[in-house]
C-alpha cells in the first residue's frame, strides 16, 4: 500500500466505495488521516463500516463540516453531463476535489529514496484505444528485462494498493480520461498517448473536452519523456506543443501504417515491421508479423508505443523483441483462446464500439465474425472498410435482427445467443479462417459485462472442441 501523506490528523471525505474508493480510504488511514466515507449504495456503505470507516451523507447540510479534502471515484461525474450533488456541495463549501490518482502522485515518493542510486519511475499510459494492451506490454517487457515492475490504475490493482517500489522499480499506470481529468497531481516520468477516437463524449461535453482531459497528463504532468501517437490530428498537435524543436528527443513520435522521418526520435510500424529511427538513422527493426500475441495494425501501434516506453527506460531492442514473442495478450483483447484444424478462435469481446471492432476485423484476412449486442449511437457504417475480410457474420443479442440489417453486402445470420453463433461459425469455418468475437456493441443486453461475454465465447468454443 502507498500511504497517503499530507493529511495527518485531518478528515478526508471519500465519495464512491468501489475498488478505488475503498483503496483510497485505507491508504488515507494508513497515512494518518481520518477517512469519512459515502456511497449511495447501502451495501457499499456496510462494507466500509465493516472495515471500521465512518460514513456520512455528504450532500446534506453540514456534510462537509470539518472536512479538508474530497476524494472521488472515477465513475462519478464531476462536471458533465451534470455535477454529482456531493461534488457541487464540496464546491460550495470550498473543499478541494481530487481522486486516487492525485493522491498517488502526491504520496508516491518517500524518504528512503534519498538512499537510492536509481529512484523508482512511473510510466503513465492514456488514449482512447490500446491503453490496456500497451500498459500490460510495457510491464511484460520490463519483467522480461529483469526490472522490478508493477501494473496498476485502470488495469490490475488500484494505484494505492501497490507495494512501495524498491530502487530502480517502475510503476506502469493505465489512466482513463476520467482519472486524468480530475487528478490534482500528475507527475509521471514517462507519459504515453496512444490515439484518440470518440468516446465518453457525454462525460466530457464533446471531443474537445475529451482531448483536454487526456492532454492534462502531458501539459500539467511535466513528464521527462513523452511518447505520442501521431496518427490523428490531436496527437500531431500534442507532439508539436511538447517539442522544443525537431531534434528534441524528450519526445518520441509513434505511428502505425506510415513512415516517420526527421532528425528526432521516431518509432513506427509499416507493412508489419517496427522501426526505430533516431538522429537520422535506423537503430532497430522488428518483424511484428510473427508476434502472435499482437495481431493487426492496432496492436502494432500498441507495440510501437510499448517499445518506445521501454527504450526510454533503457531496455535494449533485442530484449524488447524477445518479450514481444512471449507476450500472450490480454483476455478479451485479440486473445487466441483455441486453435484446431487450421482455424483460430479469437476473443475480442472488449471491442464494444465500432472503431475497436473495425481494427479487429482488419487484423485477419478471412473471418467468421460473431457480433452484436446493445448497439451504440452512430450506427455501423464505419465498419465498412473491414467487411471485405468477413466470410459471414453470426449476430447475437436482443437486437440481432436490426444489427444484421446494418451490415449490407455480407452474409449475416441472426443467431441471437452465443451458443448458436459459436456452433454455426465452428461448423462452417474452413482452414485458414478465424472465428472472431468482436461485437461492436455493449454486452448489457445479455451479460453483466464484456468479460463475461468473452468468457462465455471461450467456454463454448473449448467445450465444442473437447466434445
Amino acid at each position: 500500500m502507498i500511504p497517503v501523506t499530507g493529511f495527518e490528523g485531518q478528515t478526508v471525505a471519500v465519495l464512491g466505495l468501489g475498488r478505488s474508493g475503498l483503496s483510497a480510504a485505507r491508504a488515507l488511514r494508513e497515512g494518518g488521516a481520518r477517512a469519512l466515507c459515502w456511497d449511495d449504495n447501502p451495501a457499499a456503505r456496510d462494507a466500509a463500516e465493516a472495515e471500521g470507516f465512518e460514513t456520512r451523507e455528504l450532500a446534506r447540510a453540514g456534510g462537509f463540516d470539518g472536512v479538508a479534502w474530497l476524494v472521488v471515484s472515477p465513475g462519478i461525474p464531476h462536471l458533465y453531463p451534470a455535477p454529482n450533488p456531493v461534488i457541487a456541495a464540496a464546491w460550495d463549501a470550498g473543499i478541494p476535489v481530487d481522486n486516487d490518482i492525485g493522491l498517488f502522485f502526491r504520496s508516491f515518493g518517500s524518504g528512503d529514496w534519498e538512499m537510492f542510486d536509481q529512484p523508482p519511475k512511473v510510466v503513465a499510459v492514456t488514449g482512447s484505444n490500446g491503453k490496456s494492451t500497451t500498459s500490460a506490454l510495457i510491464h511484460h517487457i520490463l519483467q522480461s528485462a529483469g526490472r522490478d515492475s508493477q501494473l496498476a490504475g485502470n488495469i490490475g490493482r488500484g494505484v494505492l494498493d501497490i507495494t512501495p517500489p524498491e530502487e530502480g522499480g517502475v510503476v506502469v499506470l493505465e489512466l482513463s480520461s476520467y482519472q486524468t481529468d480530475l487528478a490534482r497531481a500528475l507527475t509521471p516520468d514517462v507519459a504515453v498517448f496512444t490515439n484518440l477516437t470518440p468516446d465518453h463524449l457525454d462525460r466530457h461535453a464533446g471531443m474537445g473536452g475529451y482531448f483536454a482531459a487526456k492532454r492534462r497528463l502531458f501539459a500539467e504532468g511535466g513528464p521527462d519523456r513523452c511518447i505520442i501517437g501521431v496518427d490523428e490530428d490531436e496527437g500531431r498537435y500534442l507532439a508539436n506543443q511538447l517539442a522544443e524543436g525537431a531534434v528534441d528527443d524528450r519526445l518520441i513520435r509513434v505511428s502505425s501504417g506510415r513512415k516517420l522521418s526527421g532528425p528526432g526520435w521516431d518509432v513506427y510500424a509499416r507493412k508489419g515491421f517496427l522501426t526505430e529511427w533516431r538522429k537520422g538513422r535506423q537503430v532497430a527493426s522488428i518483424d511484428l508479423r510473427q508476434v502472435r500475441g499482437l495481431p493487426g495494425a492496432h496492436n502494432h501501434q500498441n507495440a510501437c508505443a510499448a517499445y518506445a516506453a521501454a527504450r526510454a527506460l533503457g531496455v535494449a531492442p533485442r530484449v524488447i523483441e524477445a518479450a514481444f514473442h512471449s507476450f500472450e495478450g490480454l483476455p478479451h483483447r485479440s486473445q487466441i483462446v483455441a486453435e484446431a484444424a487450421g482455424v483460430a478462435y479469437v476473443n475480442d469481446s472488449k471491442a464494444t464500439n465500432v472503431d475497436a471492432a473495425l481494427k479487429a476485423l482488419q487484423a485477419f484476412p478471412r473471418i467468421r465474425w460473431i457480433c452484436g449486442g446493445l448497439m451504440k449511437e452512430g450506427g455501423l457504417e464505419a465498419l465498412a472498410p473491414g467487411l471485405a475480410h468477413v466470410a459471414k457474420a453470426y449476430v447475437i443479442g436482443r437486437e440481432a435482427a436490426g444489427f444484421a440489417l446494418g451490415l449490407p453486402g455480407i452474409e449475416a445470420e441472426v443467431c441471437t445467443d452465443m451458443e448458436t453463433a459459436v456452433a454455426r461459425a465452428m461448423a462452417e469455418a474452413e482452414p485458414g479462417e478465424v472465428v472472431l468475437l468482436a461485437p461492436a456493441a455493449a454486452s448489457f443486453d445479455q451479460y453483466d459485462n464484456f468479460e463475461q461475454r468473452g468468457d462465455d465465447f471461450a467456454a463454448k468454443v473449448r467445450a465444442r472442441l473437447a466434445g
